[in-house]
This record gives structure tokens, C-alpha cells and sequence, in this order.
């Protein structure tokens, strides 16, 4: 069997790998010139790793990326120090990670017991229970103010959720979401030597020694039945023919590249919500959080430009980069905000004054060089029930199938999932069921 591949990303070049090894003939279709998707990476000449674009790690319990690479036999190369996340509070950061329980001691330290109790007790509950079922039917906001109480929920759930899904919905995002990110939360943070690229191009290596086609710098303008049968694919360079086809992009492109699908699907399809992500990369002279955290979880309340900055050399060490401090300034955002408009240089300076709240000696000639992503998908929004409308991987079309992280759900967005749903996306097609039954 012929088989397309759309996107280059984790999910895409594990359901190729699968595929491949079952024998069919496999070919991936990426607009970018180079393979990795979200987690791709750029690289300095003076650099000796990589670093993402977007923010990236693994934690201790991502099974299916770790399995995959399990697979591979680069386990070895997988790193997992152990960095510092810290709270905004009363106008001061302090770590807020937990050591001998699953209460952090920032709560124990300076909020009543009655407070560290039920944080003790509602935490215990999401990480170990397998029951999210129940928890989609309920608001997030809701069910943390209930909980955790109005002390915690202002400290940590209202500043996470704003941040994430932004005033139009953070309100109306469901509890089996936050449920799935504590489900598996680790302190430890994973990464790849070299960073999420070298993995990548590896992993892209490995594919073509196998005799998958990876094409870069090639974009799929449409996508449409072919009268003798499967699937024609059109690109700039012309068209291609295949029996089956994966898409692994977001969820409005998959609609514009093929509008045969029916009406039904194509609605469900576009009414699924999402928030864009802007990220400022920083190349600093020097370290800009003095004490050497990693993760800073900004409220939005606090005034700061950015809902998170991170540290990237205090959790990965400089000496791979050259001895420059790099620094991600990010934002989830609604595509409409004035970020995905105003310039690399206006937002740098809008960011840069800010970075004194972190370091009150930090001045703007400490920055060597900055670089800025920004892309239209990258966090999903489940709202309430949220299960009942995530697509089937199989679509109407027959020989058409799509797995993207809009599809994860309970679990949030990640290569971990990524890879998941991508190899399950190739179990189904190599069942040969082509379409929704």
C-alpha cells in the first residue's frame, strides 16, 4: 500500500515508522525545511545543541515518546535533571515544586493548614485516580475553587488557566484537562541530547534508512478522491497518488486541504477551539534569575507581558550553548491579539522591561541576540464534555485519516501524545478500515 504522510512532527514520523515496518511504502509531505514540527529546533554556529523553538520537555511518565525511543535504542541520550518552578507571591517569587509529598512547601510554609490539608487531599485525589470522566462535566475553575479552596485557586489555578486559555476561556475549560496534566506531572523534566531537533533529525535518518520519503519544503495545497481510486494530493511541484493518507496539521488546515469531506465532519471539525502561542527566545550575557530557577508561572494579574518565562540554561547548562543564558519570554494567545501583529522589534521592547522584576540588574545590553515564533495552533480548549466532539482519526473520506493534538484529549499537547496518537492512527490504518463505520 502507498501511503502520504502530512507533517514531519513527532506524530507524523512515528506513524510512519510503524507503517514502514509493516511494509507499505511511505512517503511524508512537510511544508518546513526541516522535520520535528512544534518541537523543532534552530542552532547557533557556536552552539553545540540545538534549542526549540516552543518550549519543550518530557516528564518521567511520558511512555510513548520514551517507549518509542526505547525502540530506537537512544535511551541513553535521554537526560532528566531535576530544575526549580516558582509562584508569584505578594510581590516575590518562591519555588513551588513538592519533595516529601504532594504538597508543595511554599503552601505549608505560608498558607493555614486548613489550606494545605485539602490542597494535601484534592491533589492526592487527581494524581491517582483514573476517573476523568466525570471530571469533563465540570469547570476546572469550578471544581479547584471547591477543593483546593479560594486561597490556593488564586495563587495557582486562576493564574494557570488565564494563562493558558485567556479571558474568553479559561472559565469554560474543563476539570479533566487540569485533571490529565497532575495525572502525570513528574518534578524531573526530560530532554534529548543535543535537544528535541537531534532527536528529530535522528529519528528522520532512521525513517530513510528504512526507504520512507520525507520531502521537505513541500506543502499540500489539496487534497481530493482520486477517480481510480484513493487519494490525489496536490503540491506545487505536482500531484501525487496514494492509497491512504495521515494528516497531522491543525484542524482548520485539515479542512481547507479537503473539502470533499462531509458537511458534518467539516463542522465538527472547525468548531474545535485553540490558542496561538507567541515565544521570544533570549541570548543573554549573563544569568538572569540569580537563585537558578527554571520556570517562572506568571499571573496575569501581576502586570507581567508574558505568561511564563523560562530559563532554559538553568535546567540544560550554558556550556552547550556557547556560554549564552537563553531565556523564553511566552504567551498563549487568541490569533487576534496585537502579539501575532506588532513587530520582532516592538516586542522586544515591550517585553525587555519587565526582565528587572526577575533580576533588578538586568539591563537591555545584556541581550546578544533574540529571535521570535509564533504559530496560529498551539494549545486546544476543551470545554465542557469535551470527549463528545473530538473527531474519529478515520475520517468519511475513505483512505483519509487525521491524528492531530486537538485529538489527545484528556491529555494535553506534546510530543509525548504526539507520538501516541500517531501510532495509533497506523494501527488503524493497517486494520484497512478506511472509514467511520
Amino acid at each position: 500500500m502507498k501511503i502520504a504522510i502530512i507533517g514531519a512532527g513527532f506524530g507524523g514520523m512515528a506513524a510512519a515508522y510503524d507503517l514502514r515496518r509493516a511494509g507499505h511504502e511511505v512517503e511524508i509531505f512537510e511544508s518546513a525545511a526541516q522535520v520535528g514540527g512544534l518541537a523543532a529546533g534552530f542552532k547557533e554556529p557556536h552552539w553545540d545543541w540545538s534549542l526549540e523553538q516552543y518550549y519543550h520537555h518530557w516528564f518521567a511518565t511520558d511512555r510513548h515518546v520514551l517507549g518509542l525511543i526505547d525502540e530506537l535504542g537512544w535511551r541513553d541520550k535521554v537526560l532528566f535533571p531535576r530544575p526549580y518552578t516558582v509562584v508569584y507571591w505578594a510581590g516575590k517569587f518562591y519555588p513551588f515544586d513538592s519533595i516529601f509529598s504532594n504538597i508543595p512547601l511554599f503552601i505549608l510554609r505560608h498558607f493555614p493548614l486548613l489550606d494545605a490539608v485539602r490542597y494535601g487531599l484534592a491533589g492526592a485525589y487527581l494524581r491517582f485516580t483514573p476517573w476523568w470522566k466525570p471530571l469533563e462535566r465540570v469547570t476546572a475553575e469550578a471544581w479547584t475553587r471547591r477543593w483546593f479552596g479560594e486561597r490556593v485557586y488564586a495563587l495557582q489555578w486562576q493564574p494557570l488557566l488565564q494563562s493558558k486559555f485567556g479571558e474568553r476561556y479559561y472559565q469554560q475549560v474543563n476539570m479533566a484537562w487540569l485533571w490529565a496534566r497532575l495525572h502525570v506531572r513528574t518534578t524531573r523534566l526530560g530532554t534529548f541530547e543535543g535537544g528535541f531537533q537531534a532527536f528529530a533529525e535522528m529519528f528522520a535518518a532512521r525513517l530513510r534508512e528504512m526507504g520512507v520519503s520525507i520531502q521537505l519544503n513541500t506543502s499540500i495545497s489539496q487534497i481530493r478522491q482520486n477517480p481510480n481510486g484513493g487519494l490525489k494530493l496536490t503540491t506545487a511541484q505536482g500531484e501525487h497518488v496514494a492509497d491512504q493518507c495521515l494528516v497531522t496539521t491543525s484542524p482548520a488546515l485539515l479542512a481547507k486541504l479537503a473539502p470533499e469531506l462531509p458537511e458534518e465532519y467539516l463542522r465538527g471539525v472547525l468548531e474545535l477551539k485553540s490558542m496561538g502561542a507567541v515565544v521570544m527566545v533570549l541570548s543573554l550575557t549573563q544569568q538572569l534569575s540569580r537563585e537558578g530557577y527554571y520556570w517562572f508561572n506568571l499571573p496575569k494579574s501581576a502586570g507581567f507581558p508574558f505568561l511564563a518565562l523560562v530559563e532554559h540554561t538553568n535546567f540544560i547548562s550554558a556550556e552547550h550553548y556557547g556560554g549564552d543564558h537563553l531565556v523564553y519570554l511566552g504567551d498563549y494567545l487568541e490569533p487576534e491579539h496585537e502579539y501575532f501583529q506588532l513587530t520582532h522589534e516592538e516586542l522586544l521592547q515591550r517585553f525587555l522591561p519587565s526582565l528587572t522584576r526577575f533580576n533588578p540588574d538586568f539591563r537591555p545590553n545584556w541581550v546578544r541576540k533574540s529571535w521570535l515564533f509564533r504559530t496560529n495552533y498551539a494549545q486546544p480548549v476543551p470545554l465542557i464534555n469535551h470527549s463528545q466532539n473530538i473527531p474519529d482519526i478515520r475520517t468519511p473520506l475513505p483512505g483519509l485519516f487525521f491524528a492531530s493534538m486537538s485529538q489527545v484529549y484528556p491529555w494535553d499537547r506534546g510530543t509525548n501524545f504526539a507520538v501516541e496518537i500517531g501510532r495509533r492512527a497506523a494501527k488503524l490504518m493497517l486494520t484497512g478500515r478506511n472509514t467511520v463505520e
